[in-house]
């Protein structure tokens, strides 16, 4: 907390919206949840693909490539090192559209329910591999910052939020009466309100 009892401000890479004159960005699907799913879905070429495009709205996306993302500190063993996401190009307006599953945490190189278990609790295994002290500190740094813009977001799209406590809340204390207000479940209360944040205003991060 800052000298006046608030929490400091949230450095700016957070804050980051995309322009408005950028073709295509980040689309996060929320109902994939693990990588299971995801590897499902990746089966169908049509598993992932937008409806319409969502910069024109022309109906006809075809597949641009497959990229892999790294994965780190996964506590199962047996979990890849990299997840292929798939990339949609409108034939419209050319724009390229990343597809991320709800399990990954964008620009974070972890899983969300990696990042929530070191953050928000509870402690992951002591076989699991550990996130580094300093990587945790930066988040839990980040999850103590001001949550005001993210509450007003929140508010315009008529989000049940913190209430009369909201305007001067933490992004940890707006993550936890979010998760509770839409009753979320451990492990996926990070990753669906990062998602919906980056809907209302793409390119801004909860952390």
């Amino acid at each position: 907390m800052s000298q006046d009892g608030l929490p400091p401000p949230p450095p700016a890479c957070l804050l980051r919206r995309n322009p408005s004159t950028q073709k295509g960005g980040t689309l996060v699907v929320d109902d994939v949840a693990d990588l299971e799913a995801h590897r499902r879905r990746l089966c169908d070429p049509d598993g992932y693909r937008p409806c319409t495009c969502p910069r024109c709205a022309h109906a006809t996306l075809h597949v641009h490539d497959y990229r892999e993302r790294g994965l780190r500190e996964e506590p199962d063993p047996a979990a890849p090192a990299a997840v292929t996401v798939v990339r949609y190009r409108c034939i419209g307006c050319r724009a390229v559209w990343r597809i991320l599953p709800l399990f990954l945490a964008r620009l974070l190189w972890r899983s969300w329910p990696v990042v929530e278990a070191a953050t928000l609790g509870p402690a992951p295994a002591p076989a699991a591999p550990q996130v580094p002290l300093r990587t945790v500190q930066r988040w839990r740094a980040r999850l103590a910052t001001a949550a005001l813009l993210l509450v007003e977001l929140l508010r315009d799209a008529g989000r049940v939020v913190l209430g009369e406590v909201a305007a001067h809340a933490t992004r940890e204390q707006l993550v936890v009466a979010y998760a509770t207000a839409y009753t979320l479940p451990p492990g996926r209360r990070l990753a669906r309100l990062a998602a919906v944040i980056h809907r209302l205003a793409p390119g801004v991060r909860l952390m």
